[in-house]
């Protein structure tokens, strides 16, 4: 799915597909979000392909936090020119609170070329601002692109949802403050790990306002 003339959605549909969303920048640096299941790595592969795009295209990868779904497919970059980024508090935290992650995904000694943490990266002729935000994972990232005003949200919102909070490391406390902290920003498209994209100034408000006179009631 094309959503902007630079930026490509590739949504969980299919149970036999992929199970979380992969989103693919393309520009003087061409960027994935969230590679996803290794063994169902094919389905992105043929969804980049749709666009004369191959997984060696890809300049830079970046994971929104340390959850099987969302990063298994590192693999296929290993070894590759490409370049990883990875949350640091992901990686604190697979190292030391949920080592049978790392172990399970085959990570083995696992080190990302880049560490991400609150502040700006640039890729390019691109600019995002990462932010920390916990509850879903401890050291979960989302990733606000001010150009374009879209926000990459991860497990940490969806549309019309939260990420769960009951896996090892989850917090709702820390949900809900990461969940008010994105809300203040001027966004215009919300870009989930699961689910539909929410798009428009309004929707996204709306989003953010029916999130927490729902949700955070359970948190």
């Amino acid at each position: 799915m094309k959503l902007l003339e630079n930026l490509f959605a590739f949504l969980w549909t299919d149970p036999t597909a992929n199970n979380a969303n992969t989103y693919v920048i393309r520009g003087a640096k061409n960027i994935l979000i969230d590679p996803g299941r290794h063994h169902l790595f094919g389905a992105v592969r043929d969804s980049l392909q749709r666009f004369s795009l191959n997984p060696s295209d890809m300049d830079l990868v970046i994971v929104t936090h340390g959850h099987p779904d969302h990063m298994e497919a590192l693999r296929v970059f290993f070894d590759t020119s490409t370049l990883i980024a990875f949350p640091a508090g992901e990686l604190a935290f697979i190292g030391t609170g949920a080592p049978q992650y790392g172990i399970a995904l085959g990570l083995g000694d696992f080190q990302p070329h880049i560490l991400l943490q609150e502040g700006t990266l640039e890729a390019g002729d691109l600019t995002f601002q990462v932010f920390h935000t916990p509850g879903h994972s401890p050291g979960s990232i989302c990733l606000y692109w001010p150009e374009q005003k879209v926000l990459f949200t991860g497990d940490v919102i969806f549309h019309q949802g939260i990420g769960r909070t009951d896996l090892r490391g989850g917090s709702g406390s820390e949900l809900k403050e990461s969940i008010l902290r994105l809300s203040r920003l001027d966004v215009e498209m919300l870009i989930p790990g699961h689910g539909d994209v929410v798009r428009g100034r309004e929707p996204v408000k709306s989003n953010f306002r029916a999130v927490e006179d729902y949700w955070f009631a359970y948190l």
